[in-house]
C-alpha cells in the first residue's frame, strides 16, 4: 500500500511539582496503549486549538499552553492506518485550575477494556521508561523529557 496521507496528532505534556509527567492509558481500536494525552487534529483546526479541545474531551477541563516542546522530525508510518504518515506535535501545558478528574496510581485503571476507555496516572520523569509507551514518537519524547528534566 502506498503512503499518501498525513495523520496529524497533537499532545499535551503535563508536569507537576514532583517532576512527574501525566500519562494516559487507553483502550482504542481494540488495543491497550500508554501515551501522552491528546489526539487527532480535525480539518480546519489549528494545533493549539486541537490540544485545547482534546483537554476538554479527555480531562473535562481547560488547559493553557506554555510552549511547544517537539514535532516529529523523522518519518513514521501510522500504526493503525498503513496509508498514512504520522506527524505528532507536543506542547507543554498546564491546567487552568486544580485537577478535577481521577488520577490513578495503576495503569489501565478503568475496568473492562472497551473502546474509548481511559485512565490517567503520574509517572516520575526519572523513572519514566520510554519502552513503556506504545508509540515510537512518544518514546522519543520520553527520552527528550528525561534529557530536559532529570
Amino acid at each position: 500500500m502506498t503512503i499518501n496521507k498525513f495523520n496529524i496528532r497533537v499532545y499535551g505534556i503535563v508536569l507537576n511539582e514532583r517532576n512527574e509527567v501525566l500519562l494516559s492509558d487507553e483502550y482504542m481500536l481494540d488495543t491497550k496503549m500508554t501515551k501522552f494525552p491528546g489526539g487527532g487534529l480535525h480539518f480546519g483546526e489549528g494545533t493549539a486549538d486541537c490540544i485545547r479541545r482534546e483537554a476538554i474531551e479527555e480531562f473535562g477541563q481547560e488547559i493553557e499552553i506554555i510552549e511547544h516542546f517537539y514535532t516529529t522530525d523523522f518519518f513514521q508510518q501510522a500504526m493503525f492506518y498503513t496509508d498514512m504518515q504520522l506527524i505528532s506535535i507536543y506542547y507543554m501545558v498546564r491546567f487552568k485550575g486544580p485537577i478535577m478528574f481521577k488520577v490513578s496510581d495503576k495503569p489501565f485503571d478503568f475496568g473492562k477494556p472497551e473502546n474509548g476507555k481511559m485512565s490517567f496516572r503520574w509517572v516520575s520523569i526519572k523513572q519514566l521508561n520510554s519502552n513503556d509507551l506504545t508509540f515510537p514518537i512518544d518514546r522519543k519524547v520520553a527520552l527528550l523529557l528525561k534529557e530536559a528534566y532529570v
